[in-house]
Formats: C-alpha cells, structure tokens, sequence
C-alpha cells in the first residue's frame, strides 16, 4: 500500500492495525540497493516492512513481498526524519519489536542464516531484555575505479580492526553504567570528514516498543537501560548493522570525494556476508543464544 505522507500511514494505521511484529522501517534516501534492503529483511522474517521514500526516489520493479511492505512518501533527507519516523511508529505498535535502517544497509544478528528475526526477539524477551544494542560495520566497495559510489555487494569490504570505546557520560559529567560511544571503520578513518556528533557507531538494533519510549537525535533511547551493551548478570546478545551509507557519503559530498580515492587499508577485509564472520571478529556478541 502506498501512503502520500507519514501523517496519512498513521491515521490509516489507528483506523487499522498493524498486526504482530517484528517490524521494520526503511529509510531510502536514494534508490541504491534499496531492492536488496528489502530483500534481506525480508528473508530476516519481518512480518511487515515500512518503507520511506521520497517521490523522486524510484520504487523497485519488483518489491521483496509487495503483501508486507507499505511505502510511506516523504523526504527523507530533513534532520530528524528518523526519529520521526521510528517515534511515529513506537506509538502505533506499543509492545513490538522493531528495527530501522537506511537502504545499502543490513542488519546481522547471531546466526541469522538459519534463526529469523522473531526467534532472536523471543530469546531476548526470556533474558528479560528488550532491546539488542547494534554496531555499524562500514562497508565499501573494493574498487572505486570500477565503483564510483563506493557500493559493491560483490566486492564489499570491512574493516577488521581499528574499533573502540570509550565511558558514556551524562550531561553532569557522571558515568552511565553499562554505557559506552563506540568507534571505528570509516567515521574513525576519516574524521575529519564526519561532524564530531556523528562519529559513534553504535545504533540499537532492535527494540521493544515500550511506553513512552523515543528514539533520540543521537541515535539513543530515551529508556537508559535501553542503551546498554549488556545486562547486570551476564553478556547480551548483539547485532551488527552492515552499511555502505558512510561510504557513499564521502564519494557523494563536495567536501570530501576529492580527498577519497581509495577506502581500503592493510586491515581491510573482504565480508562474506556472514554473521559467523562478525562473531569471529568480535563485532556481534552472541551472549547466552548458541
């Protein structure tokens, strides 16, 4: 179904529910990849996928399941379109899972090859947790001759090191338990390019739609414990967040795609497009779920 504004999705969406979750909200700011985004989170087993997109942006010939995704018109390049999207939305379906990303972008959680999505959200709500905290694993095509935007699913490339964290603090300066900024990839590499505000990666991964819950411009939950990297008693499961949304950034801006002629390094490592890779790397905790 499509929507000619996020206004008139959610008028639609009070007058008729939206089911069962997990959902999953598409952020497409252009038309790159956005056919295998959906795809992929398809094959997760999303029960209903959200996709926004502006009117100049080219819906794919042939969607991943027209019966579960809804495009919702809207202009997606305004600051805050996220969270207003993701808030929107935490209203409509109190109580459910939910993830959001951009196109070229795909979410791993730990062995999503063979568990969908609604099995690694029912293992965490028995761990007591409602949310999974994800990383941001930039990804890059390996060749920018041949790929000028920076975006290969066959040639794509990771970093396989060069990651870190650093105390999460509050405004007054104290430290917020089982809190961390984590950093690396392409934002740690080419800084200088990338405002100081945005340079962490961490981003939740999925979450529980709780009551007044809000997705915050940080990319942080207004519910604290809902941002951290593990529970009290033991480790939690993460997940990882596969994006090639940095690189096209920097072949695309004026200030920076001339100082970028190559993003690869000697810790480049070619991705398999395998969660058993992440796990191996240490960017996706399995926790307890084996």
């Amino acid at each position: 179904m499509i929507h000619s504004s996020l206004a008139s999705f959610a008028a639609h969406a009070r007058a008729t529910p939206l089911g069962k979750g997990p959902f999953a909200i598409v952020i497409a700011e252009d038309a790159v990849e956005l056919d295998s985004t959906l795809d992929h989170l398809t094959h997760l087993g999303f029960r209903r996928i959200f996709l926004l997109a502006p009117e100049e942006v080219s819906l794919p010939d042939s969607l991943a399941d027209p019966e579960i995704i809804d495009v919702i018109r809207h202009r997606t390049r305004l600051p805050g379109t996220a969270q207003e999207a993701v808030n929107t939305l935490i209203r409509l379906v109190p109580g459910e899972w939910l993830h959001y990303c951009y196109n070229a972008e795909y979410l791993f959680y730990p062995f999503c090859e063979q568990r969908r999505v609604g099995e690694a959200v029912a293992f965490v709500m028995e761990e007591r947790r409602d949310t999974v905290l994800g990383y941001i694993v930039d990804l890059y095509a390996e060749d920018l001759t041949l790929y000028p935007n920076a975006v290969s699913l066959e040639t794509a490339h990771m970093d396989g090191s060069g990651y870190f964290a650093e105390t999460r603090r509050n405004e007054d300066g104290e430290v917020l338990e089982r809190q961390l900024n984590f950093f690396g990839g392409l934002r740690w590499r080419f800084e200088e390019h990338v405002p100081e505000t945005k340079r962490h990666i961490g981003r939740p991964a999925l979450f529980q739609a709780v009551e007044g819950l809000r997705l915050r411009e940080n990319n942080t939950l207004s519910v604290e414990e809902m941002n951290t990297y593990t529970c009290a008693w033991h480790n939690s499961m993460s997940a990882a967040i596969c994006s090639f949304r940095v690189a096209k950034a920097l072949r695309a801006n004026p200030g920076s795609r001339h100082d970028v002629d190559n993003f690869s390094w000697h810790k480049s490592a070619r991705f398999y497009w395998s969660s058993r890779q992440l796990m191996d790397l240490g960017l996706m905790e399995p926790g307890q779920w084996f």
